[in-house]
């Protein structure tokens, strides 16, 4: 494996950090394990390309126009989102809950369109929002499906319901694979459930997931369960688009 440079990892992870959200120096500094004056000059060196900026009103830094015309370069060549988006319309439409399609990543999935739900409670979603693999119905399903590994080290519990032993998570992937779909009940945000299906490639690889997601109160066990069908529905119509004929 050849050696990775240390610097380009930092300023990679300082840019997947500024993802979630403004940050100031300091705080930035924190999560990266650096001092502050490390962090400061990362920033001004990301800021010269433009990949990141000082908010004007905060002076907290997040992601800048050069970072925008990334994502959009690697957006542009995926005919995922205009083949799936008529689905996420009608998915939404049918289920009454937001409706979410995500790519394969390492350890996680990423969010690459939704339709929100027509609700005045809506749950959260935004174009490159991580599914954490091991507490999301997305998760689940690029774990059980595809290449995706779990990290290094001990399991993150995000609530009370977060499956972190990985004997159980395994046997939860098992289940998963035998019926081809996931759910999450409150394993993430304690408010939140989610159910999520594979979508093929031509090659029947795990090329995207489709996902259903609302509040708890709302989206329960009775409605997760009704989602199925028309999940299911949907994922294979996207698949056959897609090239897949399994």
């Amino acid at each position: 494996m050849p050696r990775l440079v240390t610097s380009v990892e930092r300023a990679a992870a300082a840019l997947f950090e500024l993802a979630e959200g403004e940050l100031g120096t300091n705080e930035l500094a924190r999560r990266l394990g650096v001092d502050a004056s490390t962090a400061s000059r990362l920033l001004a060196t990301l800021a010269a390309s433009e990949l990141v900026e000082a908010a004007p009103e905060t002076g907290r830094y997040r992601l800048g126009a050069g970072a925008l015309r990334l994502g959009n370069a690697v957006l542009a060549r995926l005919d995922l989102r205009e083949v799936a988006r008529p689905h996420l319309v009608a998915l939404a439409g049918e289920t009454g809950e937001t409706v979410t399609v995500s790519l394969p990543g390492e350890h996680d999935a990423f969010t690459v369109d939704f339709v929100l739900s027509a609700s005045s409670v809506q749950s959260v979603a935004r174009i490159g929002r991580p599914s954490v693999g091991h507490a999301t119905a997305t998760g689940k399903v690029l774990l059980a499906f595809g290449d995706a590994s779990l990290p290094d080290g001990p399991l993150e519990r995000f609530t009370p319901r977060t499956v972190v032993d990985p004997l159980e998570l395994a046997r939860e992937l098992e289940r998963v694979r035998a019926q081809g779909w996931a759910g999450a009940a409150g394993e993430r945000e304690p408010d939140l459930n989610a159910v999520a299906a594979p979508v093929r490639g031509a090659r029947g690889e795990l090329a995207a997931i489709l996902g259903v997601q609302g509040p708890s109160s709302r989206f329960d066990e009775r409605r997760m369960r009704a989602a199925l069908e028309p999940l299911r529905e949907r994922a294979r119509a996207i698949s056959v688009a897609l090239g897949w004929s399994g």
